[in-house]
């Protein structure tokens, strides 16, 4: 492990929350954190954000849940998770005596669950922030909050009522625009935007004459992304005044440089955990020098300055 020059600073704010650096985990590809801490020093990480989690306990959708393509991977998971009172009562002792920032990633069926599960969560301790899954493609309705300023906009205000922490809102590409929902989440309240969400797919078996995943449509991911995700980033970036995270195809220095240029504060790296998961550890050893290459001190010196 390197040692960061005492001059340089890697830690960034995100409205109300604060991270040691820039570098977070994507909910859904790192588990619960105790899966992967045999492989990566989690201490080190900026922010954890664990698996969704939901109201009631989900079994998620049928299999085969993915699939491998070209430049990356189709799921079709369906939030399969045990429900918020086993979240508390068993995963979330361990998270929360993680030195990393512990972001709650949470899903409903409607804006009066994502209130519940925010006024549930609000009665527990350790947790840091939340980020509210309205973009999910793989369970129904699960992209209908985030296709929808209206529907972003109350989700995030109810939340924001609910609860005194910070709120990220995770916000889907399967949009023509994703500027006007990243508005409505900002004006609601949303401390942050994390950009963004899988790309809606399908894999086919043509000699079976049959669709791959169990659930026929999945979320693209990993790096056959990443130029939509630094897109959309740069579009936000310009639209709304609150902090981006960008989350798509990072799987190397350059690539979370990148994004931070286009306008993001952070990123989380979501698939690379699958096929290479001490990636986030290389990543914190070049991010010093990746700053030093653009005459940097800090992250905020070079969040979208792209074109500048």
């Amino acid at each position: 492990m390197s040692d960061t020059p005492s001059h340089v600073r890697l830690d960034v704010k995100l409205g109300r929350l604060h991270l040691a650096n820039p570098i977070m985990v994507a909910s859904g590809t790192f588990g619960y954190a105790r899966e992967m801490a045999g492989l990566v020093d989690l201490d080190r990480l900026g922010g954890i954000v664990p698996k969704t989690i939901t109201w009631n306990p989900r079994e998620g959708n049928p299999p085969p849940r993915t699939v491998e393509t070209a430049a990356g991977m189709l799921n079709s998971i369906g939030l399969d998770n045990d429900g918020v009172e086993a979240f508390i009562e068993r995963l979330l002792p361990y998270l929360a005596a993680l030195a990393p920032a512990l972001v709650v990633s949470i899903a409903g069926k409607s804006v009066e669950e994502f209130v519940r599960l925010a006024e549930r969560l609000e009665a527990a301790d350790g947790i840091d922030a939340l980020e509210l899954n309205v973009s999910c493609p793989n369970v129904s309705g699960g992209t209908d909050f985030g296709a929808d300023p209206s529907l972003c906009g109350q989700v995030v205000a109810g939340v924001r009522r609910a609860c005194s922490y910070p709120i990220l809102a995770k916000l889907t590409p399967n949009v023509a625009d994703a500027v006007p929902i990243a508005r409505a989440a900002a004006d609601a309240g949303a401390d942050a935007l994390s950009l963004i969400n899988t790309c809606l797919g399908m894999a086919v078996d043509w000699r079976r004459r049959r669709p791959v995943l169990g659930n026929v449509l999945g979320g693209l991911s990993g790096p056959a992304i990443k130029p939509i995700a630094l897109r959309i980033v740069y579009q936000v970036a310009r639209a709304v005044d609150i902090p981006i995270v960008g989350v798509g195809g990072i799987a190397a220095i350059d690539d979370v440089m990148e994004f931070i240029v286009c306008g993001a504060s952070a990123v989380q790296i979501g698939t690379t955990n699958f096929y290479d998961p001490t990636a986030t550890m290389r990543i914190l050893d070049a991010l010093p020098d990746g700053l030093a290459q653009l005459g940097a001190n800090s992250i905020g010196d070079v969040v979208g300055i792209i074109g500048k």
